[in-house]
């Protein structure tokens, strides 16, 4: 008998992982805005650029982030691109002085030359989202400006708890084959010896490392176990896009909570959440 009580034949309406993941709730998003934008900043301080004239975030959600390259270089005209209108729409709200553009695309389809020479592409937490992203790099690289910057930062964390764990409850439910499609996000993600190797054939000005940030997540007895909700807002968006009926979708996240009750105990109010990320920064020649 499953543990999820839930029968074969659930209602199925709504979007599919593979064909849709549930859409990005900006709100839900910045639950952790200070971890999920510490990276951010220390990808950015590793960018040599003093007077870019464009800057590009691709893939910059709801906004603050990319804000904050408006502010670091205020003379450059700043685009941020995202697939999510919702994102994009929150974005703009932000933004009530105009100062960035913001364009809906997707990284696959995106032509980097579309508005001229870009002097520093920035792409932060997007790209294993994208399979291909491999094979997009080198085309990014080729349409820089002389001294063009690429800065990259990959989440590393697919084996962690909060991932494995999502993908054998996942493996365990009536509906595993629908499940499965949108969560091996591991194998889009690359070694950092080979994101090295793919921009040292551009450029000799490489840099890539990995940091691994032990969260401390405030985690009150009463209240969704802290690592739940910070995967509600990423990585388990293509299980909520599949489990679109309210019974058999809290059948799956009581089932998951469980599990991380016990990988991630709560310790005093706080749940420690180590988190590796994979930095990459890419200067071609002037």
């Amino acid at each position: 008998m499953s543990t999820f009580d839930i029968t074969p034949d659930t209602a199925r309406e709504g979007e599919r992982a593979g064909a849709g993941d549930a859409r990005w709730d900006p709100a839900q998003y910045a639950v952790f805005g200070d971890h999920r934008g510490r990276p951010f900043h220390d990808l950015l301080a590793r960018v040599p650029s003093e007077r870019p004239g464009r800057v590009v975030d691709l893939g910059c959600g709801p906004g603050e982030l990319t804000l904050s390259l408006a502010d670091r270089w205020p003379a450059a005209h700043v685009m941020g691109i995202d697939s999510s209108p919702e994102m994009l729409a929150r974005a703009r709200e932000l933004d009530a002085s105009g100062r960035v553009e913001w364009v809906e695309a997707a990284a696959e389809s995106w032509d980097p030359t579309e508005s001229g020479p870009i002097d520093v592409l920035v792409t932060n937490a997007v790209l294993q989202w994208v399979p291909t992203h491999l094979r997009l790099l080198p085309r990014w690289l080729e349409t820089l400006s002389p001294a063009g910057v690429l800065a990259m930062q990959v989440p590393a964390n697919f084996d962690a708890p909060s991932h494995r764990l999502m993908r054998e409850v996942a493996a365990r439910h009536p509906r595993a084959d629908e499940l499965q499609d949108g969560l091996d996000r591991a194998d889009a993600v690359a070694r950092p010896e080979t994101y090295a190797a793919l921009l040292l054939a551009h450029t000799r000005a490489v840099d890539v490392w990995q940091t691994t940030y032990l969260q401390l997540l405030t985690a009150a007895p009463d209240a969704p176990h802290p690592v739940l909700e910070w995967v509600r807002g990423t990585g388990l968006r293509p299980v909520l896009g599949v489990l679109t009926d309210e019974t058999e979708r809290e059948a799956f996240l009581a089932t998951y909570e469980r599990e991380l009750e016990a990988a991630y105990p709560r310790r005093d109010g706080v749940v420690f959440f180590p988190f590796t990320r994979t930095f990459a920064v890419a200067q071609l020649p002037g």
